[in-house]
């Protein structure tokens, strides 16, 4: 099943997502590989990435991953991450276009928002997701304001969020978290230490069941 709200349902069980972007493919590919490794099924390489689509098609491969694109910012985008394979599709903004043509394709989207007129607008363009970008000062603390009049969003924030305040952030009631820095901190990208990548996201996908069980 691949299916729109298939896709959407697994996102928001799963919770997390690693999300990827460099300059180059390979190191993208090995990255990504460790922080499979270490327990993350949710997986994003944005298009700024050289070969993306390319590692879309690679990484859609293993069965037990949900596969994204990032920073997808047209419909043209659109369709040429969904026919490398794209099941969720994310933008650092919202992009109205985007949105029907991911509705079009029955591909999930989500689009990035800040306030709460700008998440309400992709809600009712039909947004499946809002991504929370960039982070506040505090992220936990925003989302309880923002979801105190708007319990319906899915707040998922892909920055300011780190091993630290992840169960603090998913308690306010965030629909997930995506990890970039925290997780492919850039000194270990540059040293291509994958090893620490994958005791990172070890490290994170454990906090998480620890969420999960007490939750």
């Amino acid at each position: 099943m691949n299916g729109r709200e298939y896709i959407k349902s697994e996102i928001l069980e799963r919770k997390i997502s690693a999300i990827i972007r460099t300059d180059n493919q390979k190191v993208a590919e090995q990255a990504m590989l460790a922080a499979v490794a270490g327990g993350f099924t949710v997986v994003e390489f944005t298009l700024t990435t050289p070969g993306a689509l390319n590692l879309i098609t690679q990484f859609r491969e293993n069965d037990n991953l949900i596969v994204g694109a990032g920073t997808v910012m047209s419909p043209g985008l659109v369709q040429e991450a969904v026919e490398a394979g794209a099941q969720f599709l994310v933008s650092p903004v919202y992009n109205l276009d985007v949105i029907q043509e991911a509705a079009k394709l029955d591909v999930v989207s989500i689009p990035g928002t800040f306030t709460a007129t700008e998440m309400e607008t992709a809600h009712r363009a039909g947004a499946d997701l809002v991504k929370l970008f960039p982070a506040p000062a505090n992220v936990a603390e925003y989302i309880r304001f923002i979801l105190a009049p708007q319990p319906y969003l899915k707040i998922f924030p892909t920055s300011g969020v780190n091993l630290d305040n992840m169960l603090d952030v998913l308690q306010a009631g965030a629909a997930g978290a995506g990890f970039v820095g925290p997780l492919f901190e850039p000194e270990m990208i540059r040293n291509k230490n994958y090893e620490n990548i994958q005791q990172r996201a070890e490290a994170i996908v454990s906090r998480l069941a620890s969420f999960v069980i007490n939750g």
